[in-house]
């Protein structure tokens, strides 16, 4: 119990001094730290692909997820053979790992170097090449223009407080005709009061753009959601509207529910899209 309580109190002073500076760099480590804490305790979406998935996709056959249940749609992929593939902010083992046994050249940009160990893990017992990068998903600058054919960016952008610069720069790596598919949350996942919610209750507290630093107090978030990652739902017209503001054309579109909440019998909370980078 003790340790349990100079956990609580270090924890509440680092979220407090986290709040008075709210700078990205201290926001990107802090979730770097937490989603390497998630690999250890082994959150599902750290868990890698298993041998006779890559088989398997080494033959075509392969499904990939942006969001929680939905595959993504076989023809939302381009011809993956030599296909320049980057992987953002997608590491944990998943879909990199299956795109390059699919042909692909596979690129893994992610925060977490547990995540990114995931995909290493994969590469090294299937004798695959991989390549991977720890960084901000929000700034590519690491990669030229046009460096990329296809973008892959499943349920991410909600541990950032900013997410129109991630299509800019995605954007901005993406080689003229190609394709980026994302997965991001309905931001109206952020507005129910939580406790209820637990209970199966769905009263709206919070608005949007949701903040964990802005919204709620330090000790309710460490009571709620202990060291898990700092979340921010951010609006439709930044997620879809940062698309197009960015130049994308979006060209594909499904929503998906949680396939273990009482939230799936009402309404679909998160969403895919496909955006096209034109030609010219």
């Amino acid at each position: 119990m003790f340790h349990d309580n100079i956990f609580y109190f270090l924890k509440i002073k680092e979220l407090k001094e986290m709040k008075k500076a709210r700078t990205e760099k201290e926001i990107l480590q802090f979730n770097k730290n937490a989603w390497d804490k998630q690999v250890e305790k082994g959150n599902k979406w750290t868990i890698p692909v298993l041998s006779d998935e890559i088989a398997r996709a080494k033959k075509g056959d392969f499904q990939i997820l942006l969001t929680p249940a939905k595959p993504v749609p076989q023809d939302w992929f381009p011809i993956l053979a030599g296909c320049r593939v980057l992987c953002l902010a997608s590491g944990g083992g998943q879909q990199g790992p299956l795109l390059a046994a699919a042909g692909a050249l596979v690129t893994v940009f992610d925060n977490s170097p547990g995540q990114l160990a995931k995909d290493c893990l994969v590469a090294n017992r299937e004798g695959m090449d991989i390549k991977t990068v720890e960084g901000d998903m929000a700034d590519l600058s690491i990669f030229k223009d046009g460096s990329f054919d296809f973008i892959v960016n499943p349920i991410s952008n909600c541990f950032i407080p900013h997410v129109k610069p991630v299509w800019k720069e995605a954007y901005r790596v993406l080689s003229p005709g190609g394709t980026m598919i994302a997965g991001f949350c309905n931001p109206v996942e952020f507005t129910f009061d939580q406790d209820l919610y637990n209970q199966d209750i769905f009263q709206v507290k919070f608005s949007i753009p949701y903040s964990d630093l802005t919204s709620i107090s330090e000790e309710e978030r460490l009571r709620l959601y202990g060291d898990a990652p700092i979340e921010f739902g951010h609006s439709l017209e930044d997620q879809i509207g940062g698309q197009i503001e960015a130049g994308f054309h979006l060209i594909g579109f499904f929503e998906d529910r949680w396939p273990d909440q009482k939230i799936r019998e009402y309404m679909a909370t998160f969403i895919a899209t496909r955006a096209l980078k034109p030609s010219s």
